[in-house]
């Protein structure tokens, strides 16, 4: 599973980087990126529903 935030929809609330943190952190633009090329098996649950909670649905999966 991979995900990808669109920086021009991320508002920068953090519900994904609090919602999974391994796969989620800040970038130096202020937005919410990914920092892993492909979710752990063990994270996939956290990464969707962290997608799910997105208030902007600014992510996605691939």
């Amino acid at each position: 599973m991979k995900v990808k935030v669109d920086p021009d929809e991320c508002i920068e609330c953090g519900a994904c980087i609090d919602t999974c943190p391994e796969v989620f952190d800040w970038g130096d633009d202020g937005k919410a990126k990914t920092i892993v090329d492909e979710v752990p098996a063990d994270k996939e649950n956290e990464a969707h529903e962290a997608v799910e909670s997105c208030p902007t649905a600014a992510i996605s999966e691939e």
